[in-house]
């Protein structure tokens, strides 16, 4: 008797853009003095990362964002793929799976070193067609001022869920090469890459080795190439994606938008930020070919089913790009990335050294932000501590119900914008944060923008940056707020 196999590939996606965008413009003017340039200015916008945002906080916002309300007890294994790991030797990927709440037993793992990275990394879990797997691509590249690099660069992540229930899009091709030709690259110690001639890594590298392996990944997936009606292919330079569809076959009108408007181009997770956008377009029965490049190429031929129709990721690739805070203050952005160093005065000279005893024993509560209800009661209250703090119950902690507060509504209930003292990004907004379960927290609020705020501003949670120990260069995570609205 001949078995059916069981259908796998992606259940779920969703992405995240940074808020906060820097006008091209402002960056070209602030190099006019030394490149001589005149004329039109760049047009757009390139998301970069508040100083509290990196590749961990920003898998997490795209993995919150592809499992919307989804259980997550299935999950068996976390990837995280990124180029700019925020440690050298310590896994991000567990503090993704920490602040997600996902099972302790979850394999979690952590791959980068090429751009390609998150496209490979995506096709390995699709050919093993097992388990029920979240696969994160995170980058926020970093470009030397007055780069070609630093107006193109950007920054997000996208999230994959795979499984076999409710699949949306199924691999049914594929094909890669490995081929050590080298665009750029980056030393061990080094913050920047170096890269070649333009021309010469447009007509050697992905106009020859692209479309090739384009065509391979058609013929094993059997489909012609006029067939495809996505066609993904990420790259530092405009119009390669263009190119390498006519020199593969592929239609013009297949090739989909760069996302180089409002985002700019986020490194090894950029062909997924486009993917994750494709999909949120795409039609039942329709093709999405998905290509790689970095020392080789990989490229994925996916098709997508009737589910696709019913799934919604919780905010959207849509709402990611149109969620902006436009910027024109240049030296925002160094700042941000440690790309200057400040004189912040003696009050930036504050010991943060963390206590690893009290992280692991409270890493439940802080990691997933999990309050405690009191059974007895009702109360809500975070952080949990050994007995109720309702003066008519003060009941044991052990009478606790773990509720997790990062979805919860909520609103400003007291707040105040601090000049005085040291922050990244002054003000330090912080205030009473009242959420609509009963819990009230005292919180830092992120990314407020010039509107600012006021009692009753609608807040969202956010996995964040909560500080750095620059002694030992080691940042602490937590959860902050944020205004729903730019």
């Amino acid at each position: 008797m001949t078995r059916t196999p069981i259908p796998y590939g992606i259940t779920g996606y969703g992405g995240y853009v940074p808020r906060l965008r820097m006008q091209r413009a402002a960056i070209a003017a602030a190099h006019r003095w030394m490149s001589g340039a005149a004329g039109s200015a760049p047009k757009g916008e390139r998301a970069f990362c508040s100083w509290d945002e990196d590749s961990i906080t920003m898998a997490v916002e795209a993995a919150r964002d592809a499992l919307g309300h989804r259980t997550r007890t299935r999950i068996e294994a976390l990837t995280l793929a990124t180029t700019r790991p925020a440690f050298a030797d310590l896994q991000g990927a567990s503090i993704v799976a920490g602040a997600l709440e996902l099972p302790a037993s979850v394999r979690t793992l952590e791959i980068g070193q090429s751009q390609r990275a998150g496209v490979a990394g995506l096709l390995n879990h699709l050919r093993a067609a097992r388990d029920e797997v979240l696969f994160v691509a995170s980058d926020h590249p970093a470009a030397k001022p007055a780069s070609a690099q630093e107006l193109t660069y950007g920054a997000g992540a996208a999230a994959f869920t795979l499984g076999h229930e409710g699949v949306i899009a199924e691999l049914v091709g594929s094909a890669s090469e490995a081929n050590l030709f080298v665009d750029h690259f980056r030393a061990a110690d080094g913050k920047h890459d170096y890269y070649w001639e333009e021309r010469w890594i447009r007509d050697e590298g992905y106009a020859k080795i692209v479309p090739a392996t384009v065509k391979a990944a058609l013929e094993n997936a059997g489909v012609p190439a006029d067939a495809v009606a996505h066609f993904i292919f990420a790259a530092p330079l405009k119009g390669v994606g263009a190119t390498v569809a006519r020199r593969a076959g592929i239609a013009a009108q297949a090739v989909t938008d760069h996302l180089d408007e409002h985002c700019g181009y986020a490194g090894a997770a950029h062909p997924c930020l486009m993917l994750a956008a494709a999909l949120e377009r795409a039609q039942p029965g329709e093709i999405v070919v998905v290509a790689g490049f970095g020392q080789g190429c990989d490229v994925l031929v996916l098709k997508t089913t009737d589910a696709i129709a019913s799934f919604s990721s919780r905010r959207g690739m849509a709402l990611a790009l149109a969620d902006a805070q436009v910027h024109g203050d240049y030296l925002r952005m160094l700042s941000y990335d440690n790309a200057i160093d400040l004189e912040w005065g003696m009050r930036a000279e504050k010991q943060v050294k963390t206590a690893f005893t009290e992280q692991y024993r409270s890493a439940h509560q802080l990691g997933g932000f999990v309050a405690g209800t009191c059974r007895c009661c009702g109360t809500v209250q975070f952080p949990q501590l050994a007995y109720c703090v309702n003066d008519k119950c003060h009941a044991p902690a052990l009478q606790f119900a773990p509720t997790a507060l990062y979805d919860v509504d909520a609103e400003v209930l007291t707040m105040t914008a601090d000049w005085l003292s040291y922050h990244p990004a002054p003000p330090l907004y912080v205030g009473f944060v009242q959420f609509d379960n009963g819990a009230r927290v005292l919180m830092e609020v992120t990314d407020v923008g010039t509107a600012g705020l006021d009692v009753g501003t609608p807040l969202r949670m956010v996995f964040r940056i909560k500080d750095i120990d620059k002694t030992r260069n080691y940042p602490r995570y937590f959860w902050k707020a944020t205004p729903l609205a730019a």
